[in-house]
């Protein structure tokens, strides 16, 4: 059985953003003397309880010592270790192993009853069982791609990758028998069968059909042996192509008199005993050369080394996009693209490309004021210089990154500290504003909740529940927010376990407990001890409740807060990520559905990022921020102007990131495309890459550069990395119409929020995306709910708006 791997949720944008404020973080401080002790500034009618939580919500992330003393009562030596994440199989590193067996148990006793269906009653449930299955699988390999790159334990990584590479074993060899395909197909061929099926049901049978012909399942012996080899070179080269990622100079040697326009000091640093300066070509010091040099022929000199590959690295990509070229051909299609496409709502390579010249054509406008204004600067400068020469000049690839930062560039008020914005979002206050956020929009909120002995992985790690205010308990989130040594500083979302209804018959017939599960009931067992709802039916079914990890890389708060001591407080671009992030989890916490397979953020590519992408709208709204947004040592409220300023800082470089999102969008198409085995396999990507350059960017690439050689997410995201681009323009879209770009208190409406949540974070991957896009936009959207070429552009004319906007 073939099974999509779900890879944490990590956003281009947010990585950016993190970088950033890793700058800032550490020295934000408050800039007015305390007059009086911090306090929540919104007026409450909840019940005291809710009040409480609220309060607390705040504290234990603002409060290192109010977190020790919260957490203690149940993390203490004495006190029963419940295992990772509450799955009590994983009390120790060696719970992996038991984990796997059992798991393994349950799998083949799946498959034997599956293959041993012969009547249309078991044939009704056959998409039912197929989706235990892929849970089955799914709740080791999840669990264990987190647990190996973010437990700090080797001992645990290792456990978690023994673990991984056994589940995988398995679905290898589910992938070399066809029985399992053959009884889906009878099933799907079966009238009587398939109108038995719930849309969700339906659904998940054509994905699972995708999956298996995916995997070549129903290619003759000799094809499918093909397809599996191809299919481990490519992932080979795939990682090959990103972990061994270097440009054809690794540094350049310069005279310090050519670099005029950067930090002495910061240069003196990079100096050899030569006098020269050696400059790196990978990082920060190569793009502030880029930004800050004023010789141009230097500038150039340093642009194109940063643009350029290693010659074995762009190898590398080639015959990655042969190969993927190959296995499509091999798999009935004529590109990889195709194929990739099949279950996104864009669906074609030619819907993709109407979207991204449209979505161009709104750019451009304002790309060419841009540039009309940065020629203007140079032409300044230009007629300055005594040695310039007497061709009009030009905006060359190297000049952009060097004029947008003297176009955009303000010199910061003498009155006013350039840290003063983050003082008004401590992490506490932050996460106290999502709570109310999701409170009024959704009617769920975070209640923090003591972790007990074992269920975490770092002493920082906060759990919350989620409660919703009808349901009750329906998910678990946990935040590893704050930095530590051997970390990942990336921001990321995972989804440890996706909702799922485990019916009642399911309970019963669960095998005998391991050892490690004697004092759990029958439905926390067929959970693993893991968080699941109350009873839901007569029969005992119940919800295996979404579990959730947040990971950011903000600095820890001080051993003690006082009033003299900040917490930490979050620059804007941190207060966005933080926001992204909490899209997704919102996602998989509402997209409550009875089958895994469509859970949450399970849903098609190009819709997935929709809800996060939305959330940085919220995150610089005025009636959101009026929710928390409060000096951590005054209490003062937040001057809305503080916000605009820094939006308007925050929007720089927006219109040419559009531009160049847009092209790189464009050459993966081209990368994935019919062209690559034209002539014969000889598929010159240089080529392909200027050449895309030129029709789709307003200023040409530097000749002979190859910077597709670091363009990483081809691996990950061959054929729909246009994604991004696609769900900022749907998310510009419904915050203008549906939560009316937060005027008159829209943010924060019921109404405006239930209706996303009914029409679209609901649904998860169960109902087809262009529907939920026309269901939140209302009669608006109707036009859209058929799909195709026509939607594409329809979207790509909207434009992808800006930050706050």
């Amino acid at each position: 059985m073939s099974k999509t791997l779900q890879q944490p949720w990590t956003c281009l944008r947010c990585i950016h953003r993190q970088r950033y404020s890793r700058r800032h973080l550490a020295t934000a401080a408050a800039a007015a003397p305390a007059t009086h002790p911090p306090a929540s500034h919104v007026k409450s009618h909840d019940p005291p309880a809710t009040t409480h939580d609220d309060r607390d919500l705040r504290k234990i992330f603002d409060s290192r010592s109010f977190w020790r003393e919260f957490s203690k009562s149940r993390t203490g030596f004495y006190k029963q270790n419940v295992g990772l994440f509450q799955n009590q199989y994983l009390t120790s590193a060696d719970g992996f192993k038991e984990y796997a067996r059992v798991s393994l148990v349950k799998c083949r006793r799946i498959v034997a009853k599956v293959l041993e269906i012969s009547t249309v009653e078991g044939y009704k449930s056959i998409v039912q069982e197929l989706d235990q299955l892929s849970d089955l699988l799914c709740r080791i390999i999840d669990l264990a791609d987190f647990v190996r790159s973010t437990h700090p334990d080797p001992v645990f990584q290792n456990a978690a990758n023994e673990a991984h590479a056994l589940m995988f074993q398995y679905m290898n060899t589910l992938n070399t028998a066809t029985g399992l395909n053959d009884q889906l197909d009878k099933a799907l061929a079966n009238s009587e069968v398939t109108s038995s099926w719930t849309e969700e049901e339906k659904t998940v049978a054509r994905l699972l059909k995708k999956d298996f012909s995916q995997s070549a399942i129903d290619l003759p012996r000799a094809k499918r042996d093909k397809f599996v080899e191809l299919s481990s070179t490519i992932s080979a080269l795939g990682s090959k192509f990103v972990d061994e990622m270097r440009p054809a100079k690794m540094a350049l040697a310069i005279e310090s008199g050519r670099l005029k326009g950067m930090n002495p000091m910061f240069l003196k640093q990079l100096q050899n005993r030569r006098g020269h300066v050696v400059l790196p070509i990978m990082g920060l010091p190569a793009q502030n050369a880029i930004r800050h040099v004023e010789d141009e022929a230097t500038r150039k000199e340093i642009y194109i080394a940063t643009r350029t590959a290693a010659d074995s690295q762009v190898q590398v990509l080639e015959a990655l996009l042969c190969h993927r070229a190959e296995l499509a051909q091999l798999s009935g299609f004529s590109s990889y693209s195709r194929m990739a496409l099949t279950d996104k709502m864009a669906q074609s390579p030619e819907a993709v490309n109407k979207f991204l010249s449209a979505l161009s054509a709104d750019n451009a406008p304002r790309m060419q004021e841009e540039l009309k204004r940065m020629l203007a600067l140079k032409n300044r400068s230009s007629s300055g210089d005594s040695g310039a020469m007497s061709a009009p000049p030009t905006i060359n690839a190297w000049d952009r990154e060097h004029y947008r930062q003297q176009l955009f560039a303000k010199p910061v008020p003498s009155s006013r500290k350039p840290d003063f914005l983050p003082a008004y979002f401590s992490l506490g206050t932050v996460m106290q504003g999502l709570s109310r956020l999701f409170s009024r929009l959704y009617g769920v909120r975070f209640v923090p909740r003591e972790p007990a002995a074992g269920e975490t992985w770092n002493p920082d790690v906060r759990r919350l529940d989620v409660i919703d205010e009808t349901d009750g308990h329906i998910a678990v989130v946990y935040c590893d927010l704050f930095a530590r040594d051997g970390k990942n500083p990336n921001p990321a979302h995972f989804t440890l376990r996706c909702s799922r209804l485990i019916s009642g018959s399911e309970i019963a017939e669960d095998p005998s407990p391991s050892s490690h599960l004697h004092n759990l009931s029958p439905a926390q067992l067929a959970n693993d001890g893991m968080a699941t709802s109350p009873p839901v039916d007569p029969s005992g079914s119940v919800y295996q409740l979404p579990t959730i990890a947040l990971i950011c890389d903000f600095p820890s708060p001080p051993p003690s807060h006082t009033n003299s001591q900040p917490p930490t407080l979050l620059p804007l671009p941190s207060l966005l990520t933080l926001f992204h992030e909490m899209g997704h989890a919102i996602h998989s916490i509402l997209g409550r559905t009875r089958l895994q397979n469509v859970s949450g953020t399970r849903c098609a590519t190009d819709l997935a990022e929709l809800p996060s992408v939305l959330m940085e709208r919220f995150a610089t709204d005025p009636s959101v921020l009026a929710l928390f947004a409060r000096h951590w040592e005054t209490d003062a409220p937040l001057p809305y102007e503080m916000v605009a300023a820094a939006l308007e800082s925050e929007r720089r470089g927006e219109v040419s990131d559009t531009e160049t999102q847009v092209l790189l969008a464009a050459v993966d198409q081209a990368y994935h495309s019919e062209m690559v085995l034209r002539d014969g396999g000889h598929f010159d990507s240089t080529a392909v890459w200027h050449a895309m350059s030129a029709q789709w960017a307003s200023v040409s690439e530097a000749p002979g550069t190859t910077w597709q050689g670091f363009f990483g997410h081809l691996v990950g995201y061959g054929g729909s990395y246009y994604a991004y681009l696609f769900d900022r323009a749907i998310a510009a879209k419904v915050w203008e119409s549906v939560f009316r770009g937060g005027r008159g208190g829209q943010a924060v409406e019921r109404g405006s929020g239930e209706r996303f949540k009914r029409e679209l974070l609901r649904w998860g991957g169960s109902r087809n995306g262009w529907r939920c896009v026309g269901g939140v936009l209302g009669e608006e959207g109707r036009r859209l709910e058929d799909g195709g070429e026509r939607a594409m552009e329809m979207v790509g004319r909207w434009g992808v708006g800006g930050v706050g906007r």
